[in-house]
Parts: structure tokens; C-alpha cells; sequence
């Protein structure tokens, strides 16, 4: 019953949130979707499947950074010099405004405010099974791991965090992370992620 009065306060938290937030930044959203288009050949939304609460299956979605002619499921950029990233698509890396789409993933219920980052669903069958407790809740757009370091991280430090959410998550604790996510955007701090090993970075999670 906890659970779900958690669930519950939580999906009108972030309705809340989420629909001011689009309504207020629609002009944004219009004007990152033509610079997208007229910048570069292809989508201005970049669409792909992520596993999201229990490990169900949901669309993406995030402007587009990168040129089409990569693999969109390869590492994320290292740098802002990653010859993959096109020039609008570094600019809304650096500020974080690529994405700003996922407030649609919020307001259908795919995604909240605060959770673990949504991975590749192929990507489960790699996690142990403490691991996979980071599926019971739903994704984020921000979260504990991306407050606690995100481009310097490796993968086994984030999956580690995202369970550490899962295991404490609170109220308090989603008001905590979501006031750190702003002033680490204005700070645009540690937005690249680190260097991995070949083996290590393979099919890393985008963000």
C-alpha cells in the first residue's frame, strides 16, 4: 500500500511538473526542432527503445545530436569534439536541452522527473540481480547517478547509485536531486562521459 501511494503522489508530482514545463518551453522545443532540421540531414527527434518500469519496453525520445550516418546504439561522446556529434547537436549537450523531449515520456507515464536513466533493454541480461532492482521504478530524466558525478562515473558506479535510489527513495530525496540537476545544468559540469575500456563502453547508455 506504501508503494503505491508513493507511485501515486509521485505520477501527479510529476504531471505537474512536466505540463507547466512544456507548455512554458514550447517556443524552445520550436526553435531546437528547425535549428535541428536545417543543420543537419534526417529527424529532429531521435526516437530508440529503452526498458523502462519492470523492464518493459518504451519509445525514447530526445532531440537529435548526432549525425545519421552512426551506429545509435554505439558509446556516448566522449568530448565535445566527437566528430559523430553535429554542431547543434553539441550546443544541446553542453546545455542539456536535447533532453527536453522526454517531458512527453513524463506526461504519458513512461517515464519521471526522478529515476535511474533509461538503458537499452538488451542491456538487462547484463545486470546481476541487485542490478536489476533499478527497474522498479520507473526511469528519469535525472537522477542520483547523474548528480553524483554522471560523465565520470563508469557503468558499474551508475547501475550501483541507481539501486541506492531505488533502496532510499523519498520525497525529500527526488526534491534533493531535482534542485542538484539544476545547478548542475547551468554548470554544465562533467557532461562527457569518461574514457572506458573498449569491452567496458560497449552499448553504454547515451547520457
Amino acid at each position: 500500500m506504501r508503494t503505491f501511494l508513493r507511485r501515486f503522489f509521485k505520477r501527479i508530482v510529476d504531471i505537474f511538473i512536466a505540463l507547466p514545463a512544456v507548455v512554458i518551453l514550447l517556443p524552445v522545443f520550436v526553435v531546437i526542432f528547425v535549428a535541428v532540421k536545417l543543420t543537419s540531414k534526417g529527424p529532429a527527434i531521435f526516437k530508440q527503445q529503452r526498458a523502462g518500469l519492470n523492464g518493459r519496453p518504451f519509445i525514447f525520445y530526445k532531440f537529435r545530436t548526432m549525425r545519421l550516418d552512426v551506429d545509435p546504439f554505439g558509446p556516448s561522446p566522449k568530448s565535445g569534439d566527437d566528430p559523430r556529434l553535429t554542431k547543434i547537436g553539441r550546443f544541446l549537450r553542453e546545455h542539456s536541452l536535447d533532453e527536453l523531449p522526454q517531458l512527453f515520456n513524463v506526461l504519458i507515464g513512461e517515464m519521471s522527473i526522478v529515476g535511474p536513466r533509461p538503458l537499452y533493454v538488451s542491456q538487462i541480461s547484463e545486470w546481476d540481480q541487485r542490478q536489476k532492482k533499478r527497474l522498479f521504478v520507473k526511469p528519469g530524466i535525472t537522477g542520483l547517478a547523474q548528480i553524483s558525478g554522471r560523465g565520470r562515473l563508469s557503468r558499474e558506479e551508475k547501475l550501483e547509485l541507481d539501486v541506492k535510489y531505488v533502496e532510499t527513495a523519498s520525497f525529500l530525496a527526488d526534491i534533493k536531486i531535482a534542485i542538484a540537476t539544476i545547478g548542475q545544468v547551468l554548470g554544465r559540469e562533467e557532461i562527457y562521459e569518461k574514457k572506458y575500456s573498449k569491452t567496458e563502453y560497449t552499448r553504454t547508455e547515451g547520457k
